[in-house]
């Protein structure tokens, strides 16, 4: 091989040595919790949000950038579970406050073995047991290395991955997660409403 060959490879494999740095130092911004709110990009939609799952009930893509502005209520669910009741409190949480702002997202997850195997399956446990009308997901992974990169996202920002089924994340208006809470924590907790409605109360952020 010639020394020409040899330059044109070694360049190569610098630039993508500086791309893996940029991309790790990337993470470990979005790891700080005290951070600046991110520069939103993609017509205003917060980094955060740049992800599409299938829709539980058909499997159409949906991005989550169409909930930007709104406070979500991010819940990983499973129908076998001691917590599968909270369901009912998450669907009147929803109702209660959807005018003001509130989006409650479900992602059903195998990962603590309480799931049912299909999305279909889910779908319809969710709707003919308790009604559910917020906005489900198609099954998914929530923690650990499998873990879908929005969840990996969340646990970045909040410090900590879910222990197990409905365990909740808050997100603002910003973009930005503003709480975590336990699976014990149900969607009627004093701490979580407060948090809760002191993020409906902010104004939704300028659209760029």
């Amino acid at each position: 091989m010639t020394n020409l060959n040899w330059k044109h490879r070694l360049r190569g494999l610098g630039g993508g040595l500086l791309a893996g740095l940029a991309g790790l130092l990337s993470v470990s911004a979005t790891a700080q919790v005290a951070a600046p709110a991110p520069v939103a990009v993609g017509g205003g939609c917060p980094p955060l949000l740049q992800h599409t799952f299938p829709r539980l009930q058909d499997e159409k893509p949906q991005s989550l950038c169409q909930y930007s502005g709104q406070v979500l209520l991010v819940v990983n669910t499973a129908s076998y579970c001691g917590f599968t009741g909270q369901y009912q409190g998450l669907e009147d949480l929803y109702a209660r406050y959807k005018e003001r702002g509130l989006v409650v997202l479900g992602f059903p997850s195998g990962d603590f073995f309480q799931e049912k195997k299909s999305n279909a399956d889910i779908a319809e446990f969710c709707e003919n047991t308790f009604g559910v009308k917020f906005p489900m997901f198609a099954k998914s992974s929530v923690r650990g290395s499998g873990a879908s990169p929005f969840y990996k996202q969340l646990a970045q920002q909040s410090g900590v991955s879910p222990k197990w089924n409905f365990y909740k994340y808050l997100i603002g208006r910003d973009g930005r997660v503003a709480g975590a809470y336990a699976s014990s924590t149900g969607p009627d907790d004093a701490q979580l409403l407060q948090t809760l409605q002191a993020e409906l109360a902010k104004p939704v952020p300028a659209r760029r």
